[in-house]
């Protein structure tokens, strides 16, 4: 008989932990399907704007395989100077109304997938979390000039609105830590949700900060989160002057682009074809859209570029 393991083993609550109750609960977790780096973006933005504390740290060294995700170091002239350690924390943060939530950051584990779900079971009934929230970024056949959809997902109907997102048949698709997890909580009779933008495919391995505000504008709706984005509108807006100077400099790019806007366009105004369909509404197969994650999953090497 295999002994059972101790999720609480793979975390370490920080000293003066405070009380909650009714928190939401974001989480991002890089290593997985992220286009644009939305997800990651949005993180990144939620830490440095907002008032956080630390109050749990997972054990990477149980979770992470290093050889397929090697750290980063630094080695200067003559010795080791620095090394990235590697990190997935729970973070205590306070949003623009005052109200505290909490936002899981860091690497995706590798392995244990279900001894981790256990484990942030356990940490969301210490902090009594309403919700728990997955935020990442997907390749679509969109053009960068219209606005960004969102495929929202969760343990219960009620809790996302799904009114105008394009309908998607049954399909299987590449699983992951955060995708187990919703899954997970929704047995344990936990309420979970996810958002995954739509980003234009051309663009899903650069930073994309258009990405990131409509991720944030989706949390926001469905949690009522207060998440200004001052700062992603400004990114935003140099990456848009960017790339219409890239178009402009191609004009195989921009006939991409302008058909993408014909196709996009006339979902919009006749019978609301799936967006993943093509020119002729012919949907993609679930193994077609499958391979196509797959592949996007392949190139991603590393963390993406700047636009």
């Amino acid at each position: 008989m295999v002994a059972r393991k101790d999720p609480k083993a793979l975390y370490e609550l920080a000293p003066g932990t405070p009380g909650l109750a009714g928190v939401v609960l974001l989480h991002q977790m890089e290593g997985f399907m992220d286009a644009g780096g939305a997800g990651r973006l949005a993180s990144e933005h939620l830490l440095d704007q907002f008032d956080h504390r630390l109050v749990a740290s997972f054990d990477v060294d149980r979770l992470i395989d290093y050889r397929s995700r090697r750290p980063t170091m630094t080695f200067d002239k003559d010795h080791y100077d620095h090394y990235e350690d590697p990190a997935l924390d729970l973070h205590l943060l306070t949003d623009g109304a005052g109200k505290r939530f909490l936002l899981l950051d860091g690497l995706e584990p590798d392995r244990e997938w279900e001894l981790f779900a256990l484990a942030v079971r356990s940490l969301i009934e210490h902090f009594d979390v309403s919700i728990t929230v997955g935020m990442h970024g997907i390749p679509m056949g969109i053009p960068h000039t219209r606005p960004l959809g969102i495929t929202a997902h969760a343990t219960n109907p009620g809790l996302v609105d799904t009114t105008d997102q394009p309908v998607l048949d049954r399909l299987q698709v590449p699983s992951s830590a955060a995708s187990l997890l919703e899954y997970r909580l929704g047995e344990w009779g936990h309420d979970a949700a996810g958002f995954a933008v739509h980003v234009p495919h051309y663009l899903a391995s650069s930073l994309y900060p258009q990405a990131a505000i409509r991720l944030l504008r989706a949390v926001s709706e469905a949690t009522g989160l207060v998440l200004p984005d001052v700062e992603l509108r400004d990114a935003a807006r140099r990456a848009s002057e960017d790339i219409e100077r890239q178009v402009q400099e191609s004009s195989e790019v921009e006939d991409v682009v302008r058909a993408l806007e014909r196709q996009y366009d006339a979902f919009n105004v006749t019978d609301r074809k799936n967006l993943l369909s093509d020119n002729d509404g012919k949907m993609p197969t679930a193994d077609e859209l499958a391979a196509e994650f797959e592949r996007f999953l392949a190139d991603q090497d590393g963390p993406p570029p700047s636009p």
